[in-house]
């Protein structure tokens, strides 16, 4: 006789269940990363977003080497101006300029029809003689290659335009929460004991987690509907306003200071919705080794050369230019291999306007050496001619 069966008339229970997308946080002003899914803000420039993968990833530090401290300003502005528009907190913190001056002279954004905006191309008319429209033509093993794109802009926009001849309005800026650390309002104690972090680092970094963990940035908070991005702005660290003798000595004491205080910062920034721009006056610090481990200690480090002083600045070959741009770093999070830039020769100008990162694309040759050559040349043969084939004269390196 067969045993009764007890789950007759029941509904059956199973372990399926149906798989949905996780959700993720939706904070303005970021989207998620095509390579890696890692949370992305706007750097403020589009060309340099591009060169970042997308953007600047959040928890992460970008380091800006600037030999005269007046470009990595600009980014840095530019940072921080993409975040007022975007409605996110902002902490700076300086040694030499007030960060109140620094707020103020964030560069107004402009209007997106504006910035994107281009001419129509005008369509040909049939009645144009074939001639004048092949009237340019170039050589044949020339004609299959590529056009060469200067510009670096990707498919998807992200983040704003902004015009650096005006300053932001005064009712856009303060709409934003701004935190600020001077360092003349934070005077330096001696400390008893020994630390290898300068009181003003030290300070600083105390700061920063004060207000990460006062107004909800920190990742072990409850999770809420409100979250928002940090951008935090650190100002030519390493100076000698800082307190560091990076620069003044060959064996500084405080050798140690700066790498301690970016250790920290990415550990506090790994743990937070927060984001970080570095300037670095790099010609103050003369060891490569410590410049070495300052970079490896970021997590995306550019270089900007600038040609003030040197002699590209005459030369006709970078007369559309302003500098190099060299990519020293870039990120390896949630994967193996990172993508790295298409192409490394990369230059910036400052514009009216705008400030742009391109590909530095030079001509073949000038024609002013070119012509200057061939006269040259024609001269040397013009004189060996009339001397009727004597070698002792004229241009003795004949081809014939």
């Amino acid at each position: 006789m067969a045993a009764p069966m007890s789950g007759v008339g029941k509904p059956s229970v199973t372990s399926f269940q149906k798989k949905t997308r996780s959700k993720l946080i939706s904070i303005p002003g970021t989207r998620p990363s095509v390579q890696n899914g890692q949370l992305l803000v706007s750097t403020g420039v589009t060309s340099l977003d591009y060169l970042l993968g997308g953007g600047l990833a959040v928890g992460t530090v970008l380091l800006i080497e600037d030999r005269y401290d007046s470009y990595s300003r600009m980014i840095l502005k530019y940072f921080l101006a993409e975040g007022v528009v975007c409605r996110q907190e902002l902490f700076v913190a300086a040694a030499q300029d007030n960060p109140d001056d620094i707020l103020q002279e964030l560069p107004a954004p402009i209007l997106d029809d504006v910035a994107i905006h281009k001419p129509a191309e005008q369509p040909r008319l049939s009645s144009e003689p074939q001639e004048s429209l092949d009237a340019m033509k170039i050589a044949w093993r020339y004609q299959n290659l590529p056009k060469v794109q200067t510009a670096l802009a990707s498919s998807c926009r992200f983040g704003h335009y902004y015009d650096v001849s005006k300053t932001m309005e005064p009712e856009i800026r303060q709409a934003a929460k701004f935190h600020r650390f001077y360092v003349p309002e934070h005077p330096t104690q001696s400390s008893p004991t020994h630390s290898t972090m300068l009181e003003s680092y030290s300070a600083l970094l105390k700061s920063l987690q004060e207000v990460i963990h006062r107004e909800g940035f920190d990742l072990a908070a409850p999770m809420s509907n409100s979250r928002n991005i940090l951008r935090i702005g650190l100002h030519s660290l390493g100076s000698a306003l800082w307190g560091d003798d990076l620069c003044c000595h060959d064996n500084p004491q405080n050798g140690h200071s700066l790498t301690t205080f970016l250790y920290g910062l990415r550990a506090l920034l790994r743990s937070s919705l927060s984001v970080a721009v570095v300037t670095v006056p790099s010609h103050l610090i003369q060891d490569r080794a410590l410049m070495g481990s300052i970079t490896r200690l970021c997590d995306n480090a550019i270089a900007l050369e600038s040609f003030k002083g040197s002699e590209r600045e005459t030369n006709p070959l970078y007369k559309d230019y302003h500098g190099l741009l060299h990519v020293r770093q870039i990120p390896h999070l949630n994967c193996l291999a990172s993508q790295l830039p298409d192409h490394k020769d990369l230059a910036f100008k400052l514009k009216r306007k705008q400030f742009t990162i391109e590909r530095l694309h030079l001509p073949p040759d000038l024609s002013e050496t070119v012509s200057r050559v061939s006269r040259g040349e024609l001269s040397g043969a013009a004189t060996v001619a009339s001397a009727c084939g004597s070698v002792s004269s004229g241009n003795k390196h004949l081809d014939f």
